[in-house]
């Protein structure tokens, strides 16, 4: 209808000076006017410029005024012509909030005296705000100050318009629009010679295609992985976030009072609440190791409670898969091995911008005879060259299962600075006797988390952007390709 309107207008019309005011005499929706030019444009049937404009609309409040009256001419009206009238009678009389703006206003106008008692200053007023409000709903013009008034009491916004002017016939211009035969059906050949077919744009994108995307962690998590297969690592099974703490803490030697066994850092869990199974000779042995030492320690003489070590909770980190792993080994002939693991990990821990409570820990150990600091160090300067960092410093840690420890630390050309990378060590007699391994093997690990180097990558500086249910889709479909930087050997 908005079609045949226009091209009829224009057939015998030079133009369509305004779409806003053709919508309103052809009684058509401009919106709908709107849409057409734009197609008719397109294919040259007329031509077109855009026009647009700020309008004036009434806001809620506004409206309001403009049916009922300002409040500050109830206010007046309410006020007797003679005498006065106390406040708290006024104020009984009117709504709240008439009353409130309306004293306002009306004192600002020095319409009336405001005291205790109010009473008016002069005996006649005009409700100006009302008329206004009128007259830009009529569409009729205001002086610059009264805009101004009634914008500031937020009674008017403006508001967008849009629309085309200078409407004119084009060079394909014609009083109906032609139908181009879109399809190559079977009517449509056998009639061909009838029919005009529409022209191939073939510089028309086609359709984005709905497809699954690699989220970024998993695109890092596949370099890591690749770093380690080219090394000669084995990937751990580590298809068990529920862990007991006996595989997670006690097998690695770290005491039942280490505050990482606590319910403010650890994911407990109340059903099933306890394992049912654990090896009874090592359990044994690990117990002795931990209340009275042995293979050249003191142990931390205390009361081991096998209550403790049956308790289940998610694991802390999949070192807990580590001990698994080595347990295993001990049982047959000794094989060196080398093993390593990426998979989520989770920590009863207070969620910002650096933290979640689960994560993905990185992990790489290998178990062989006769291995030394040096060895480590010098595993840890290939692995991390593979991950384009060359620069390296390590430093003297802490951990209960291993000994030495050391913290690894990068040089970070961006930052300018020394940043902790990772953490790194060789597991204690404590933990490796008890498994049954032989008194030379030696096992060297290290572990990092994924996310820490993802966010680099990607130049994300809130793990929540990255992980979790407020990560943006778009990130996910258009994030680049992950290029770690890995030097030729």
């Amino acid at each position: 209808m908005a079609e045949e309107a226009i091209l009829g207008f224009l057939q015998n019309n030079e133009e369509i000076s305004d779409s806003g005011e053709f919508a309103v005499e052809q009684n058509l929706n401009h919106d709908e006017v709107k849409n057409v030019i734009k197609s008719l444009q397109g294919f040259l049937y007329i031509e077109a410029k855009e026009l647009k404009r700020e309008t004036l609309v009434l806001t809620d409040e506004g409206k309001k005024y403009a049916a009922e009256g300002s409040p500050e001419f109830h206010f007046f009206s309410a006020v007797p012509e003679e005498g006065s009238i106390s406040k708290d009678d006024l104020e009984k009389k009117l709504e709240t909030s008439v009353f409130k703006i309306g004293s306002t206003q009306a004192a600002k106008k020095k319409w009336v005296a405001m005291g205790k008692q109010v009473s008016r200053k002069v005996q006649h007023v005009e409700d100006k705000v009302k008329e206004s409000l009128l007259q830009i709903q009529q569409g009729l013009e205001l002086d610059q100050e009264s805009l101004n008034s009634l914008k500031t009491r937020k009674l008017i916004a403006s508001q967008g318009w849009t629309g085309y002017s200078d409407v004119k016939k084009g060079p394909n211009y014609a009083p109906k629009r032609k139908i181009f035969a879109t399809d190559l059906t079977r009517e449509n050949l056998q009639n061909w010679k009838e029919l005009e077919f529409k022209e191939y744009n073939f510089n028309a994108k086609g359709q984005p295609l709905d497809a699954g995307h690699l989220h970024p962690i998993l695109k890092v998590r596949k370099q890591f992985k690749d770093i380690f297969c080219q090394m000669g690592f084995e990937e751990m099974p580590t298809n068990n976030f529920v862990e007991s703490s006996f595989w997670n803490f006690d097998a690695l030697f770290q005491p039942q009072q280490h505050p990482a066994r606590d319910s403010h850092d650890t994911f407990f869990l109340k059903a099933p609440s306890t394992t049912r199974e654990l090896p009874e000779d090592y359990v044994e042995r690990v117990k002795q190791v931990h209340e009275s030492g042995g293979y050249g320690s003191r142990g931390y003489n205390y009361e081991w409670k096998r209550e403790e070590a049956n308790k289940n909770l998610l694991r802390t980190h999949t070192t807990a898969v580590s001990s698994r792993m080595l347990y295993a080994l001990a049982k047959g002939p000794f094989t060196p091995k080398k093993y390593y693991s990426i998979d989520r990990v989770f920590r009863n821990e207070a969620v910002d911008r650096t933290h979640l409570a689960e994560f993905h820990q990185i992990e790489g150990l290998i178990c062989d005879r006769g291995l030394t600091l040096g060895d480590l160090i010098g595993v840890l300067q290939e692995f991390f060259r593979r991950l384009g960092m060359s620069q390296l410093r390590f430093k003297p840690a802490y951990n209960p299962y291993t000994e030495p420890s050391m913290e690894i630390f990068s040089y970070h050309e961006g930052l300018k600075k020394w940043v902790e990378i990772g953490n790194s060590g060789m597991f204690r007699p404590e933990m490796l006797q008890p498994m049954g391994l032989p008194e030379d093997v030696r096992v060297i690990a290290w572990g990092l988390s994924l996310e820490r180097p993802t966010m680099i990558l990607y130049g994300i500086d809130n793990i929540r952007d990255l992980f979790g249910h407020k990560v943006d889709l778009d990130l996910i479909k258009r994030n680049p390709i992950c290029r770690i930087g890995i030097e030729s050997a």
